[in-house]
């Protein structure tokens, strides 16, 4: 990469100085370019809901919602490269990533300065064995945000700045950081399966032998050759982030749905009208 390249981390975690903000910082300082390193909290961002009015899918294909949301946004649309890191709350990932994702029909405006920017994730847990689904999550947000995923971890610690204590994170970020540098999809850990399309290492398993990548939805069969339990997968009818013209063929079929509502809306209503009334909603009370 040519000088002055950005470093965008994204942290998944509200607290300050924590080990997500640290092992980003930790990961910038493995960079061995020139560097800059800008930073995102987003849980401190106001991002509000999706409305799913769908306008951000036409005319100037921009959210029209009034918070962070443009903000962040736009810092993605400005960096080299990105590391997204987020604790495990719950077995998953701060929704402060959630949240942003929520807004993603945003990003079909923005294809051309999204695809393949170079990007990491981590999830950290304060509890080996507890980041439940973090570290699908944290992968999810690179594909979903059309970053290229040159590497992912799972690293532990509870206290802010356990997870420097030992080797382990400081050998994981440089691993990174290498990752991000180099072109290429990143090294996956021997013995253990990945999906044959993407790479990830996350798995719904089906009956009759089959299995669903849970990161880029391919499928395919599973079984057990020489004690070990191999994977592989094809890219289905409709491979969603798989190119980048698999992102603009969706974003096509998102805007289809209109019409589609159009000619189906006398029979959509009559289903929405044999429900409506049906059950008693909670709501604040804003007096």
């Amino acid at each position: 990469m040519g000088s002055s390249s950005i470093l965008l981390g994204i942290i998944g975690s509200p607290r300050k100085h924590g080990n997500s903000e640290i092992l980003v910082k930790e990961i910038y300082r493995q960079l061995s370019g020139d560097w800059e390193l800008r930073l995102m909290r987003l849980p401190e961002m106001d991002i509000r809901p999706c409305r799913a009015c769908y306008q951000c899918l036409f005319g100037e294909m921009k959210c029209i919602q009034d918070d962070d949301f443009h903000i962040a946004l736009d810092a993605l649309l400005e960096c080299s490269a990105y590391a997204v890191v987020s604790p495990a709350y719950l077995l998953d990932a701060n929704a402060g990533l959630k949240r942003f994702l929520d807004r993603g029909l945003a990003f079909y405006g923005h294809v051309a300065a999204l695809w393949g920017k170079p990007a990491v994730a981590a999830a950290i847990a304060g509890i080996e064995g507890m980041e439940g689904r973090t570290k699908l999550a944290v992968e999810g947000f690179v594909k979903f945000t059309m970053g290229d995923l040159r590497g992912s971890t799972v690293l532990y610690g509870a206290l802010p700045g356990e997870v420097l204590l030992g080797e382990k994170g400081r050998s994981e970020a440089r691993r990174l950081a290498q990752s991000i540098e180099k072109p290429g999809k990143e090294d996956r850990v021997a013995g253990v399966p990945a999906c044959s399309v993407c790479g990830a290492d996350s798995f719904r398993f089906l009956p009759d032998g089959r299995v669903r990548c849970l990161l880029c939805s391919s499928s395919g069969s599973y079984e057990w050759r020489e004690g070990r339990l191999t994977v592989a997968t094809q890219p289905g009818d409709h491979p969603l982030f798989h190119t980048r013209e698999s992102v603009l063929e969706h974003a096509e079929w998102l805007r289809g749905m209109k019409d589609r509502f159009l000619q189906l809306r006398k029979e959509l209503k009559a289903v929405v009208q044999d429900y409506a009334g049906v059950g008693t909603w909670v709501k604040p009370d804003r007096k």
